[in-house]
């Protein structure tokens, strides 16, 4: 697994340098058909992946969020170029690169590169989950009041909308927040800093990084029903947590779900 870490760490480095080299820059942002955000600087870290992973693996899965190259292969490199584009492009610091590569669904390695304060989060899978090479783990809070969680609920949600979960933590008197980034929230809920986020997105590329470096720090990570899911196809959204407060937080968001129809 180092030669698939080193491969990765370097992947976020040069991603990290984009991003770092663009935010500077005017920011020109496009919309999608599913009405989110997509900059240049998206499309380029997104084919640099695809470019560097064909070259190195050919054989494997790239799952990008602006672009992928679906094999058949029990290997996949799960790619977020920028998670929190919507922050990137209004000029507020808080989006990072996100990599994983799964095997058979599972996340085996993750990479979380915060390029603005130079915070790079890896982990492999039974070797514990570090921030710039020093060991990380997650916070002990182990109730909602003043407790910080992030809430992600999608546009259009493919469950009930999680919004509603930000009432329901305002009443029991925890920090409710939206970062706008799963995965930035993420590296928060693996070095300490907030208890968890709740999301309800679909995407691979959302939750496969987050996967393995917040287990590795100790915490939980499930789908919002309180499964264990793959993370090379479609989530049924995602709870990031310290472990502590997970079983909390499913018994509080078990009355928004419900099932696609």
């Amino acid at each position: 697994m180092e030669e698939y870490l080193d491969f990765a760490v370097s992947l976020a480095l040069k991603a990290g340098e984009m991003i770092r080299t663009d935010f500077r820059k005017a920011i020109v942002r496009e919309w999608k058909a599913d009405e989110t955000p997509i900059t240049t600087t998206d499309r380029k870290i997104n084919q640099m992946v695809i470019e560097q992973v064909a070259k190195r693996y050919p054989t494997y899965a790239i799952l990008a969020e602006e672009g992928s190259r679906p094999k058949e292969s029990e290997y996949a490199w799960v790619c977020d170029p920028i998670d929190g584009t919507v922050p990137f492009s209004n000029k507020y610091p808080t989006s990072v690169f996100a990599l994983a590569l799964t095997k058979n669904g599972e996340s085996m390695l993750g990479v979380i590169y915060d390029p603005y304060m130079d915070r790079l989060l890896t982990a492999v899978k039974g070797q514990g989950a570090y921030c710039n090479k020093e060991r990380i783990h997650v916070s002990e809070s182990d109730e909602f009041n003043k407790t910080t969680i992030d809430v992600e609920a999608a546009r259009e949600p493919f469950l009930h909308d999680i919004s509603k979960l930000y009432e329901l933590l305002l009443k029991k008197n925890s920090v409710a927040i939206s970062l706008r980034s799963v995965s930035y929230g993420g590296m928060l809920v693996g070095i300490g800093q907030i208890a968890a986020v709740v999301g309800a997105p679909h995407s691979p590329w959302d939750g496969a990084a987050s996967k393995v470096i917040v287990e590795e720090a100790l915490g939980k990570v499930t789908d919002l029903f309180g499964n264990n899911q793959r993370y090379d196809r479609e989530l049924k959204g995602i709870i990031i947590s310290n472990s502590c407060i997970h079983d909390a937080i499913i018994k509080l968001v078990r009355p928004l779900l419900e099932k696609k129809v």
